[in-house]
């Protein structure tokens, strides 16, 4: 093993320096470069990015918001009681206001299940506020918004895109990616992703994901990062059933093209192209160390 590795990293020097001759060597890429390949899935994109928070202007006496923190304490009027994750505050009504320093300001009102008052101070006009899109609660989750998603996801199978998954403790591991999931149930998230979702696999596991919603296609862990609507085995025919099965499994072997290396790991954090009068090489490089060596586009060696 000693001298595999040992092997792996002379070859990576030898690459990465100028004894090249023949063939000028190509810049860095980035992963987003990567990305930008593959495939687009503008049905994903579109499927949850109608659904966002309620515009203030509608909000109605009742309206339901999810705590996700105990911290949410600290954005209220001083006496307000102590709340907890899984906890329900419900809107009660606005009222516009002058601050200390003169500006406007509008005093949004809540109460808890128990008919305790607080209240969330805005700087704001009280029209202003309510021609807003939207505005974030923090340390909440609107309860329109799970219900929405719920009635998007709950009961459908979608194939999940993701190997981060979560047991049912909340803990990650590594599960299969591209593969048919269905949603069973739709829940309040945390304070960084609003929605939790209970999942179960092809074999009756269950594990719950993370994701947020809206309309920015930049989201880490919106809809089209998790699923796809459609089986992705059928956009690669050619590959082998034997390559798809490591494709699944986040596994790489010797031979491997740099398509199905991309699918079983995803997009490289830098991405090195050398040449020679005969060979073009690719060096791809992960922020978890992987290192990946590529010969014309074939693996040829690699370190995890």
């Amino acid at each position: 093993m000693e001298n595999k590795v040992s092997l792996f990293c002379l070859t990576l020097l030898a690459l990465c320096s100028s004894c090249f001759t023949g063939v000028e060597s190509t810049p860095k890429i980035s992963a987003e470069s990567v990305e930008k390949t593959l495939p687009g899935n503008i049905a994903e994109q579109k499927y949850l990015g109608d659904i966002s928070g309620e515009s203030p202007g509608a909000w109605k006496p009742g309206k339901g918001f999810n705590v996700t923190d105990s911290r949410i304490v600290i954005i209220f009027n001083p006496g307000a009681p102590e709340l907890y994750p899984g906890d329900v505050i419900y809107f009660k009504g606005m009222r516009e206001g002058v601050s200390l320093t003169g500006e406007p300001m509008v005093e949004i009102q809540f109460v808890d299940s128990k008919s305790r008052e607080m209240t969330y101070r805005v700087d704001s006009s009280e029209g202003a506020l309510k021609s807003r899109q939207s505005i974030e609660v923090p340390f909440t989750v609107e309860n329109s918004v799970v219900d929405s998603v719920k009635a998007r996801m709950k009961g459908h199978t979608f194939y999940i895109l993701t190997p981060v998954w979560y047991d049912m403790r909340e803990q990650s591991f590594t599960g299969r990616k591209y593969v048919p999931v269905k949603i069973l149930d739709v829940l309040p998230g945390n304070s960084v992703y609003p929605i939790k979702l209970v999942i179960a696999d092809e074999y009756g596991d269950n594990f719950v994901l993370f994701m947020s919603v809206g309309v920015s296609l930049k989201a880490p862990r919106g809809f089209h990062k998790l699923f796809s609507l459609t089986d992705p085995r059928l956009r690669y025919p050619l590959i082998r059933d034997e390559v798809w099965q490591n494709i699944i499994n986040n596994r790489i072997a010797i031979d491997m093209t740099l398509d199905e290396c991309r699918l079983a790991l995803g997009a490289p954090a830098k991405v090195v192209r050398r040449a020679d009068q005969s060979t073009l090489y690719e060096i791809w490089t992960y922020e978890n160390g992987v290192y990946l060596l590529f010969r014309d586009g074939i693996l040829s060696e690699y370190r995890r």
